[in-house]
């Protein structure tokens, strides 16, 4: 026997042929087509969704379905199927994508549900006290969506009469604009996801040293001022996600423009991260070091006043990405507020405790911290030779139970982590001779620990090593912390992939 024989359309129609038609005939045949043609196509739709023997259903993914409508269909969270399938990118799949869907002996799935009617079209006149990210809250839409419909280069610049094309659901008449919803509190340990590794990068020029060290993060930095549009952070997110790592932005902006009109300042920067939340970067780091006067303004410098920063920035988020991993930004280690006095630092100790009573704690996923000033073994508690040698921020451990002891259950993300040395670069500038013994290897042995330690512990999600390839050697030795030497070598690279296995 061969296919043919087997098809049910050949059959019908060498049995059309061989018999005389009459009216009855003719009529029992067609009904009996049309059963046949409702198998088939029954038959293409069992094939979307196939049960295998340990409990899960392949699905394959049709055009115009994405991870939302999927999970529907099959009562199961999309964070469910992302991490069966090992997908990093929730809003990236493509049609003919085989899905395992985790839904043990659970029945077969209905039908997809119907394709979403197109949506409303309106028109929006802008008033006072107006921004795009309240108009797109409004109408349940995007900034992006709606900056693209109506032209807009710059999504903080809109003007009070402008008229905007929306496509969403227009609201109730006379209703005002919603007041967004209190966040949940964080997730506390153990920590979903696990322990992650990755590096702060200039140039991203070693994705496979990196990737072979047991890194799936990039950090990079992004620098605002006002003006600027979020699709300033579009080619780094697409250049780290293309080679298959998630990406961590660390978002700074400008001090000084904080300082004129901190409110005002404030929420037009968390307008500008709910834009660059909205292209799909992994996780955003709020601003880096508010505690001392090179990064927030002089005599501003409070755990609270950052916390009013950090409120909106994740509220924008959210509402622009609930996936997105939002971090407090890292102070600077330090115990010198003696010596500057407040108004131009704060002991990093004291502003995370500030941050934790002005309810920092429910408005971040990570609490971010850096260490960056070792030159023991991370396993030291005491003996480090400098001054002050009973201070917290000489030891690795000593910032870790620190911070757990101000943070509770709360994870932290180490989003700098590194170890200084000059080896083949010469002698250290000035304000770093401290690290004047260290050596490569140092660098290594240390980092391997490190890593280890945190795996260990469980209550540490990520550490992005600080850093892989910046190559600036001057009054700021950043080269002197990278992994990648001056010859090309890479010494940590090896141990860093020994503390991952």
């Amino acid at each position: 026997m061969n296919e043919r024989d087997f098809s049910p359309y050949a059959k019908l129609t060498k049995s059309l042929n061989s018999h005389r038609l009459t009216k009855g005939s003719i009529m029992r045949r067609i009904i009996l087509l049309v059963f046949l043609m409702t198998l088939t196509l029954s038959f293409s739709t069992w094939v979307s969704a196939q049960e295998q023997e340990d409990g899960q259903t392949v699905h394959v993914v049709q055009r115009g379905e994405n991870l939302y409508r999927i999970s529907v269909r099959y009562g199961v969270s999309i964070q469910a199927i992302a991490q069966a399938n090992g997908i990093s990118n929730v809003n990236l799949i493509f049609p003919g994508q085989q899905l395992a869907i985790p839904t043990g002996d659970a029945p077969p799935p209905p039908p997809p549900p119907p394709p979403d009617a197109p949506p409303q079209q309106t028109t929006y006149t802008v008033v006072r006290g107006d921004t795009l990210g309240n108009i797109a809250r409004r109408f349940n839409t995007s900034v992006a969506v709606i900056a693209q419909a109506n032209g807009i280069a710059n999504v903080n610049l809109i003007f009070v009469g402008q008229r905007l094309v929306i496509s969403g659901d227009a609201p109730p008449p006379g209703s005002t604009l919603p007041v967004p919803p209190a966040p949940q509190p964080p997730p506390t340990s153990p920590i979903a996801g696990g322990f992650e590794l990755g590096g702060h990068v200039q140039s991203f020029a070693y994705p496979d040293l990196m990737r072979n060290s047991g890194m799936t993060w990039v950090k990079r930095q992004v620098r605002w001022n006002r003006g600027q549009s979020p699709e300033i952070a579009r080619g780094i997110i697409e250049q780290a996600q293309g080679a298959g790592f998630k990406i961590l932005l660390g978002v700074v902006g400008n001090p000084a423009e904080l300082g004129q009109n901190r409110a005002q300042y404030i929420q037009e920067f968390a307008t500008f991260l709910g834009g660059v939340a909205a292209l799909g970067p992994d996780a955003i780091e709020v601003w880096n070091e508010p505690n001392i006067d090179r990064e927030w303004p002089q005599g501003q410098i409070s755990g609270a006043n950052y916390t009013e920063m950090l409120r909106a920035s994740y509220n924008a988020i959210k509402a622009a990405n609930p996936n997105v991993l939002v971090i407090s930004a890292a102070p600077a280690p330090t115990g010198a507020e003696g010596a500057f006095g407040v108004a131009r630092v704060m002991n990093d100790d004291r502003f995370v405790r500030e941050m934790m009573a002005a309810g920092a704690g429910n408005v971040l996923d990570c609490v971010g911290i850096h260490y960056n000033e070792g030159i023991l073994p991370p396993s030291a508690r005491s003996g480090d030779p400098r001054g002050n040698s009973g201070h917290y921020s000489r030891y690795y451990l000593g910032m870790i139970d620190t911070y757990r002891s101000i943070v509770g259950n709360r994870p932290l993300c180490f989003t700098e982590l590194g170890y200084l040395t000059g080896e083949g670069f010469g002698p250290l500038p000035p304000g770093f001779e401290w690290a004047a013994n260290m050596t490569v290897q140092d660098q290594a042995e240390y980092l391997n620990s490190a890593v280890r330690i945190a795996r260990q512990r469980g209550d540490i999600r990520m550490i992005i090593v600080w850093n892989v390839d910046f190559t600036n050697y001057g009054a700021d030795p950043m080269a002197g912390f990278a992994i990648v030497r001056p010859d090309g070598s890479c010494p940590a690279c090896a141990t860093l992939r020994a503390a991952m296995q």
